[in-house]
């Protein structure tokens, strides 16, 4: 088991070495070169190259030991398989503590690689050097301004950490919360485990104050003791969002070319997973929706949810996605239905979900928003409706009509989508339960005022609420098991 403190070089380095640094765009030597100097990270960078050419105002190195000693403690190498072991001790001679290796050929590959991978770990251990990978994409970690890797992107700067056996699947979550604003903390593409297994990155992510909520993908676990004890000691602190590929027998099969891993039984492992008390999901966008969930709002002190729509059919569809749950659409109390009826119009639901049916005026929704939250019976609200006074909006901007008057009502509808979407940032702060927006309009249209005020903010706008039900209950259910 590695410590707390072997890794802290690997997500907190105070500087870095390429090796292997290449002039070419096209190779994993520029690339990791160029990532690490665009992030602007703070520290020293340095890079080797035998030729020593300048390469992005670096002047590189043509021996690793005519790098200053002490002045970097990891490693970021992207040279040939073959090449790695030779380069260790001197890596240990000017002060590396960690080290990411890029290169495939090990593991993966079959009995010969396997042997090589024996070969660099030993060496490795020999040496004093924690080895991330091999067979992986990179780092990223945002509170060290990091990014070390051989792909894009950079997320932006948040608390949601990730250690992925999948560098694609990585890059895939690292996408959603660029488009999302919502950020990232750590995230590593872990290769093969040869040195530092999933295990030991949820033991980094349980004592680290810049995570809030993990996200992990499995395809093996080398030691599934270590990893259940590791995985149920960090879920006892934090939420972990398990993700698992080779869950069938095609899916073990491409597993194990992949990363030389082998998966067992699903069902053993759902098991597995719900007794450690982690949250196993399907897909990836289901598994970062969840994570942004966590990552913005309060866990609930109960199950009652109160449902306030502008959209009388979603309000129905999300009534039934609630009772298929353990939440509980909570049924309105006559003071509560008494404080409703001075906002809205006569013809409003009287009932959960709270259909304002086209009665709302310039205050309604914020002021309906505070009134449902300020009652003890409610724990949680679910919006929809959000940006359509904002596509209207769109439609007389674009309009070949368009004049003065309907310019003034679309400055308008959108000036009021900007505040219905404060108004939830500000009453997710007040009140400190949460508020999760819905709208199919932060995909169809991401310029609408609603949505891109939430996106701005690092707040999640749902695609569906339907998706909003499912990571409501779950952060319920959490908040739950966390209180008993």
């Amino acid at each position: 088991m590695k410590t707390i403190r072997e890794l802290e070089s690997l997500f907190n380095p105070k500087g870095v070495v390429v090796i292997g640094a290449s002039t070419h765009p096209g190779k994993f030597g520029f690339v990791a070169l160029h990532n690490i100097l665009s992030a602007e990270f703070r520290g020293p960078v340095y890079a080797t190259n035998p030729q020593k050419p300048k390469i992005l105002g670096i002047q590189t190195h043509e021996k690793i030991l005519d790098i200053p000693v002490g002045k970097a403690d990891f490693a970021m190498i992207c040279i040939s398989p073959d090449k790695i072991i030779d380069v260790l001790p001197e890596l240990a001679q000017i002060g590396i503590k960690t080290a990411f290796v890029v290169s495939g050929g090990f593991s993966e590959t079959g009995a010969k690689g396997q042997a090589l991978e024996r070969q660099l770990i030993a060496k490795a251990d020999e040496c004093g050097i924690l080895v991330a990978g091999p067979n992986g994409q990179g780092i990223v970690s945002t509170p060290a301004n990091l990014c070390s890797q051989i792909v894009s992107p950079y997320p932006p700067r948040g608390n949601v950490s990730i250690a992925s056996q999948s560098g694609n699947i990585l890059s895939a979550i690292m996408n959603l919360s660029r488009v999302s604003n919502v950020g990232i903390a750590r995230a590593i593409s872990i290769g093969n485990q040869g040195h530092i297994s999933l295990a030991d990155y949820l033991d980094y992510f349980s004592q680290d104050s810049e995570t809030a909520v993990a996200i992990i993908y499995v395809e093996g676990i080398p030691d599934g003791r270590k990893f259940y004890e590791s995985l149920r000691t960090t879920a006892s602190k934090k939420p972990v969002i398990v993700i698992r590929g080779g869950s069938t027998e095609s899916g073990a099969l491409a597993a194990a070319s992949h990363t030389g891993s082998l998966a067992s039984d699903h069902s053993i492992f759902a098991a597995m997973v719900k007794q450690a008390g982690a949250i196993l999901v399907e897909g990836v966008q289901n598994a970062f929706e969840l994570a942004a969930t966590f990552s913005v709002q309060p866990l609930p002190n109960g199950k009652n949810v109160v449902v306030m729509t502008t959209a009388g059919g979603w309000g129905v569809l999300t009534a039934d996605a609630i009772a298929n749950t353990s939440l509980t659409l909570v049924p309105l109390p006559d003071d509560l239905k008494d404080s409703i009826d001075s906002l809205l119009p006569p013809r409003w639901s009287k009932n959960n979900p709270v259909d304002l049916a086209g009665g709302e005026t310039r205050d309604t929704i914020p002021d309906l928003l505070s009134l449902l939250l300020e009652h003890e019976c409610v724990d949680s609200l679910i919006f929809l409706g959000l940006g359509i006074q904002g596509n209207v909006a769109r439609s007389y901007f674009e309009s070949p009509y368009a004049n003065e008057g309907t310019d003034r009502m679309a400055k308008f509808h959108a000036t009021q989508e900007e505040r219905y979407a404060m108004s939830i940032i500000t009453a997710i702060n007040k009140y400190g339960k949460p508020v999760l927006a819905s709208s199919e309009l932060s995909i169809a249209d991401p310029s609408n005022l609603g949505p891109k005020t939430l996106r701005d903010h690092g707040v999640l706008c749902y695609r569906s609420p339907l998706i909003a039900v499912q990571c409501l209950s779950h952060i319920t259910n959490f908040a739950a098991i966390r209180n008993s």
